[in-house]
């Protein structure tokens, strides 16, 4: 059934580009989420991915392995020209004078639909990495390729993808580490959230005890 699908993807039939887009498109939405920290970004990169995949389609060779990986390769190239363009973008806007600030209500929908915070981590973690080991870990820790897969993907050697890996794994530890030591710090500082605006710590309770003695 791959085989076929291959074929035919290669030979450009439409109803096996929607059949490649239904089964695939989540994964490379959720690698493109992962790789940029942004929802909106994603779906334009899924979106250029397939149009790539298209653009490329001769290129699928015969056989019987899973069309992922080529999908994910596409994928991570598009996210580095997706990261290129961005900051060649924002450096032709640092030279604008900024317009007055208006609210984007877009941002609060999508903290509203994602985990945030992990989604945040996660982008920290990752930006203690080179490109490389980003990319490398992304697809073999995250997308559960094997190192020879990810090597495909990526079009480099085995070994520079392991070499990567290990590195990434060592920097992430570290990484763990601190925050861990960061929490720990935080936690035994004894220091207590500050109470809102106006408001004394034991305030709640002094209306509480008003108000019992009110209705006495």
């Amino acid at each position: 059934m791959e085989n076929s699908l291959r074929a035919r993807v290669r030979a450009g039939d439409p109803d096996a580009f929607r059949h490649l887009f239904d089964e695939h498109a989540s994964v490379v939405h959720r690698h493109a989420v992962r790789m940029t920290g942004n929802w909106g970004t994603a779906d334009d990169i899924v979106s250029l991915t397939f149009l790539e995949a298209w653009r490329l389609r001769e290129r699928v060779l015969p056989g019987d392995d899973s069309l992922r990986p080529w999908l994910l390769g596409i994928a991570t190239n598009v996210t580095r020209n997706t990261a290129r363009a961005a900051r060649r973008h924002q450096a032709v806007l640092s030279r604008i004078p900024p317009p007055d600030p208006v609210p984007d209500f877009a941002d609060e929908v999508t903290r509203r639909l994602a985990d945030s915070e992990e989604l945040a981590a996660a982008q920290r973690a990752l930006s203690t990495m080179r490109r490389g080991e980003r990319e490398v870990f992304t697809l073999c820790v995250w997308e559960g390729l094997d190192a020879a897969t990810a090597a495909a993907a990526l079009g480099v050697a085995v070994g520079t993808v392991r070499a990567r890996l290990s590195r990434a794994r060592k920097r992430l530890r570290k990484l763990t580490e601190l925050e861990l030591r960061r929490e720990s710090g935080t936690l035994s500082s004894g220091v207590q959230r500050p109470a809102a605006a106006g408001q004394s710590p034991d305030s709640r309770h002094q209306a509480a005890r008003s108000t019992q003695e009110t209705k006495r």
